[in-house]
């Protein structure tokens, strides 16, 4: 989807509103495919200076599985968009990946928020922040609760223990 800023590209101080839906249902992380409902754009797009910025923020439901407990998830995402629209780009080598170039004068929505949704992506899915993860012996889910695994001892403390037994 294109977005038309010809109308303030040469207008200091003017500002254009954009809402966008975009299907990033296409998008593989890992072993899954975790954008399965449409990322909603919003926002504006202000000519500060001759500079063009947009800002807004992205919105979409997540669907997961857990990186440390396996459970599968569900979690509302929003994310910041904070990107510059430039007629063309002065330096390809140095390329800055918040800088969008501009095709005849329209912004390509699909390629910024694919690019900001990537960028902004947690490394990890989790249910939740404070996940505890599953047993390393038994496999239980702890956000479950404890499980009944005895600890085992700690093997630096071995010769401790022998002489304790003795």
């Amino acid at each position: 989807m294109l977005l038309g800023v010809s109308q303030i590209i040469d207008r200091p101080g003017e500002s254009l509103s954009f809402s966008a839906s975009v299907d990033l249902s296409d998008l593989r992380y890992s072993n899954c495919y975790p954008v399965s409902e449409p990322v909603v754009a919003t926002g504006t797009v202000r000519n500060t200076a001759g500079v063009l910025v947009m800002r807004g923020n992205l919105r979409t439901t997540i669907h997961g599985v857990c990186d440390r407990c396996a459970a599968d998830y569900d979690s509302d995402v929003e994310m910041p968009i904070d990107v510059v629209l430039v007629q063309e780009l002065s330096n390809e080598e140095n390329e800055d990946e918040w800088v969008f170039p501009l095709e005849a004068d329209s912004a390509d929505l699909d390629d910024i928020v694919r690019t900001v949704f990537v960028l902004n992506f947690d490394s990890k899915l989790l249910c939740g922040p404070d996940c505890k993860g599953i047993c390393c012996r038994c496999g239980k889910n702890l956000n479950d609760g404890p499980c009944d695994c005895q600890k085992e001892p700690d093997p630096r403390f071995a010769a401790l223990k022998q002489l304790l037994d003795s």
